[in-house]
């Protein structure tokens, strides 16, 4: 498969602290891709690294074969790069269709500038997308009052809004019960080819089921990537887990 994003040799440093390691990544286009390793391994900074929000100290980044190292987040949103956090972030006051709207707002041009057929595409597109997410019945309710497992589908909703080419996800499944998570494995396992995912996640039973491909991280570095059998068994990976916990 042809490579979407490719970050090459990509370093973050705080200080004396390497928290990732001339670390080399590719996602192809359509793929699901996973980062996984013990806590502070550096695979939510390398995300960041990846989705703009921190910029890197060496190496590059290319999507869609673009450089795209020195852009920032809302740049790189805007040509397909889409990105949710570890909280869900939403707004509470509106309603589930409203956030989806919003959500969906600059790539409809703006609200000024949207005529009435206009509006009616954008309210009808974010219906389809809570449909898809399994949120129909509460398109009317705010935000606020969703359960967690809800807005997380909310959240995933409003990025597909956006979009984008390929879907950052962080730890999607924290805090989620094991129901919420086979909801939120068959909603991943749904989504179009068309839009990739890289996910950050330590739910190992999410990991294995989603991902065609795993990439573990340690002490900021990458240990292994390769099919989720191949690394479920590497002997690197296995001592990256056990020097994390003595």
């Amino acid at each position: 498969m042809t490579a979407l994003l490719t970050a090459e040799a990509v370093v973050r440093r705080y200080g004396s602290l390497v928290a990732v390691d001339r670390v080399d990544l590719r996602v192809a286009d359509g793929e699901r891709h996973a980062l996984i390793g013990p806590n502070g391994a550096g695979k939510t900074t390398l995300l960041d690294l990846i989705g703009g929000a921190t910029p890197v100290d060496g190496g590059r980044i290319v999507f869609a074969g673009r450089d795209v190292t020195r852009l920032g987040p809302a740049r790189r949103a805007r040509i397909g790069i889409g990105r949710i956090h570890q909280r869900p972030a939403v707004w509470s006051s509106l309603t589930a269709r409203e956030n989806v709207e919003i959500a969906g707002w600059h790539r409809a041009g703006g609200f000024r500038s949207m005529g009435g057929r206009s509006r009616r595409r954008l309210r009808e597109s974010a219906e389809a997308l809570l449909d898809r997410v399994g949120l129909a019945v509460v398109s009317a309710v705010p935000a606020g009052h969703l359960s967690h497992g809800q807005r997380r589908q909310l959240e995933i909703a409003m990025a597909l809004a956006g979009r984008p080419r390929l879907l950052l996800l962080d730890e999607p499944a924290a805090g989620l019960s094991q129901l919420e998570v086979q909801r939120l494995a068959e909603l991943l396992a749904g989504l179009p080819r068309e839009v990739s995912v890289l996910l950050v996640e330590h739910r190992l039973d999410l990991v294995y089921t989603l991902a065609d491909t795993v990439t573990v991280l340690h002490d900021g570095r990458l240990v292994a990537t390769g099919e989720p059998d191949e690394v479920r068994t590497a002997p690197a990976v296995r001592r990256a887990y056990a020097e994390a916990v003595r």
